[in-house]
């Protein structure tokens, strides 16, 4: 598995989380449960998707691990010495990285509209 396909199940797992679990607790949070009613009446896969918040969680736990494995690993390789592909390189590695981070800031925001905000409230 390369670091871009890494980086992208990651963001995309992330993402499903924010959709399935995060967007619905969000709306009733916000009070907009009304809101969230109608969201559901055009799109009624989100109560299905809600019932499997906690597989869902853990392979976008799981996807997030496999992606900052595979960054690390690829952050301590060479690049390449021609100085156009060095630069490529590098940009490819940054580019990587914020995508990397970006899907860990989703994670955690999703995770914590989901499983911690509900329960102190």
């Amino acid at each position: 598995m390369n670091d871009n396909s890494a980086n992208f199940l990651s963001l995309f797992a992330s993402s499903s989380t924010l959709v399935c679990c995060a967007l619905p607790a969000l709306f009733v949070f916000i009070g907009a449960g009304a809101s969230f009613a109608s969201l559901i009446s055009v799109f009624p896969f989100l109560i299905v998707l809600s019932q499997y918040k906690i597989s869902i969680t853990l392979f976008a736990l799981a996807m997030i691990v496999v992606a900052g494995y595979v960054n690390y690993k690829t952050y301590h390789m060479p690049c390449p010495a021609d100085p156009e592909l060095g630069r490529l390189c590098m940009q490819t590695r940054k580019r990587s990285r914020l995508i990397y981070y970006f899907s860990v800031a989703l994670f955690l925001l999703a995770t914590l509209f989901t499983y911690l905000i509900p329960r102190l409230i």
